[in-house]
């Protein structure tokens, strides 16, 4: 008598699923992956610069949360961030000696740097047909001190340490002002129009030493800073503005910002990215 043959069960796979399953698996991996990465934010301590640092926490890197006078808002961040090994540093920017300090303690602390971004800025009124020419000059010489001077002093000794490492990401955030100009503070679209041609050389000067540069360019953000504006007269039309019908929140700003500074980014090296939700479009 013929033994029986076992019957083995074959489980049809439609063609194609193994290897969507396996790349889907892939790209969950790589996608916004800035695991162990070290990174400095300047203004980190509220609004975007708060968003920027949770959303490089939550996703397993550790953050210096640089910040020029608010200490209480920059202890409130570092007290919030997932994870361990963050810190808080405090510096102005548009100092030569403080911007060095910055990002030498950054190193200090993190062991390192692999991420700088850029998010340190000041604005307010100046127009020629209001501020005396004091007014004006102060104004100028304050917001560009910040904005642009203040970035490339940072940009300068990030860039210093990431070469010596071998290379890093930059991310700058920038303002759709710089397109479509500021009437009421064209010091802060001026300072954010040469940050963007600063982040641009950037990509070109530091990419051959595997530095990748990008930047961000929101409209108008839900945060503290812009609160009274949004709640005030001008809020519906400024909401208006986006076919939307609202303005960007500061973690939708995090988001761009993660994204360019993680793998699988490089070759947007030099690109600025608008966030304005279709308020102003340039092409």
């Amino acid at each position: 008598m013929n033994a029986e043959m076992p019957t083995t069960q074959l489980l049809h796979v439609p063609h194609g699923t193994q290897r969507t399953e396996a790349t889907n698996r892939f790209r969950e991996r790589r996608a916004m992956n800035v695991h162990a990465r070290r990174v400095l934010i300047t203004g980190g301590s509220r609004g975007i610069g708060r968003a920027v640092a949770h959303a490089f926490a939550q996703r397993g890197a550790r953050v210096a949360v640089g910040y020029r006078r608010d200490e209480e808002a920059a202890a409130t961040t570092l007290a919030q961030l997932p994870g361990e090994g963050h810190a808080m540093l405090q510096a102005d920017v548009s100092d030569p000696h403080q911007a060095a300090g910055l990002v030498g303690g950054a190193v200090r602390a993190l062991g390192g740097l692999d991420v700088l971004v850029g998010n340190a800025g000041v604005g307010g009124r100046h127009r020629v047909d209001e501020d005396d020419y004091g007014g004006w000059q102060e104004a100028w010489r304050r917001i560009l001190a910040v904005n642009l001077v203040g970035a490339a002093n940072v940009a300068y000794h990030a860039g210093r340490q990431m070469i010596e490492q071998g290379g890093g990401r930059m991310v700058f955030v920038s303002s759709r002002g710089a397109f479509r100009g500021e009437p009421d503070q064209p010091a802060y679209g001026a300072s954010k129009a040469g940050l963007n041609a600063m982040a641009q050389s950037l990509a070109q000067q530091l990419g051959p030493h595997g530095i990748f540069v990008g930047v961000v360019a929101p409209g108008f953000v839900d945060t503290d800073l812009a609160r009274e504006r949004l709640l005030g007269g001008e809020g519906e039309q400024i909401r208006a503005q986006s076919p939307l019908g609202r303005v960007a929140t500061p973690e939708e700003v995090a988001h761009a910002v993660v994204f360019l500074a993680s793998d699988g980014a490089e070759f947007t090296t030099g690109t600025i990215l608008d966030v304005n939700g279709a308020s102003y479009l340039r092409s």
